[in-house]
């Protein structure tokens, strides 16, 4: 997995990039009508119900674009939250405000989903055991802030990129000619370059789990749409020899079924790629 380090400099990029794509050479909207000294006072209302995600990140925006707004935060990430709860306020240049407006609502209306569909697996999970995980099926650019929001609903985050874990899937299977073949120049490319990435490798079925338990080093089995039964069956042969994952097509509705199976984790790709932006509104206060 990344450092912390790191997670924060993608967190970085993605502020930088987004206000450069939204302000490019100025916000003449509010250079045209609102005067430079102007202040003003504004609050994050909330129009609907669910887990609240991304004020960590409306605080590092706001920052970015004006250290002299201050935000005084009333509820936290992962709280819940219902219509009418006001989030924070945010005070400081007017000009200021609402040049960071649109990143602050975007970002935190779609982090609140993501938390909150997050946070609805979790509890269907209760006494299982399995921890759920988000994939790399996020929006191109903004992966940090997804995965930042499936650990706010209490989720797990799986590899987030390419580059920090290695993991074998089925066209990876295919090209290298076979499992075994993939996972044994998968470690000699790890020990050649002295990279010590865990190993995951995709099972389609029953044959290919035995195939894999063949060879040492593996990290973690992927099995992917098997049937309960099947799973069941993958997980007994498995037993502590490594970790086990389900995939494919689960949702809320057979999620804790596959967990009674006893995997590990249940990774899915709906946390990020299936969500309902929460309904959120940055509003002027006139005290």
């Amino acid at each position: 997995m990344i450092s912390k380090e790191q997670f924060d400099r993608e967190v970085d990029l993605i502020i930088v990039n987004a206000i450069r794509e939204d302000v490019g050479d100025g916000d003449h909207s509010s250079l045209a009508c609102i005067p430079e000294e102007a202040r003003g006072k504004a609050k994050l209302l909330v129009k609907d119900r669910g887990v609240l995600a991304g004020v960590g990140f409306a605080q590092k925006v706001f920052k970015h674009v004006d250290e002299g707004l201050t935000v005084d935060v009333r509820i936290r990430d992962g709280q819940e939250v219902k219509q009418g709860d006001i989030v924070f306020y945010v005070e400081g240049s007017s000009r200021s405000i609402l040049k960071a407006e649109r990143l602050v609502l975007n970002a935190m209306q779609r982090m609140s989903a993501i938390a909150s569909k997050t946070a609805k697996y979790v509890k269907i999970l209760e006494g299982t055991g399995t921890g759920i995980l988000d994939t790399r099926k996020t929006t191109p650019g903004i992966r940090a802030l997804e995965k930042w929001a499936v650990k706010i609903g209490g989720g797990e985050n799986h590899r987030f990129a390419l580059y920090d874990m290695i993991m074998l899937k089925d066209n990876h299977i295919d090209f290298a000619g076979g499992i075994t073949q993939a996972i044994k120049k998968t470690k000699k490319y790890l020990e050649e370059r002295g990279k010590d990435l865990k190993i995951i490798v995709e099972a389609r079925n029953m044959e290919e789990v035995e195939e894999i338990l063949q060879s040492e080093g593996v990290y973690r089995i992927l099995l992917d749409n098997f049937t309960f039964e099947e799973t069941v069956k993958a997980v007994k042969r498995i037993g502590k020899k490594c970790q086990t994952e389900s995939s494919g097509g689960i949702d809320e509705t057979t999620i804790r079924k596959y967990a009674e199976c006893g995997v590990n984790y249940i990774s899915s790709g709906a946390l990020t790629h299936s969500v309902y932006n929460m309904d959120l509104s940055l509003k002027a206060v006139n005290d």
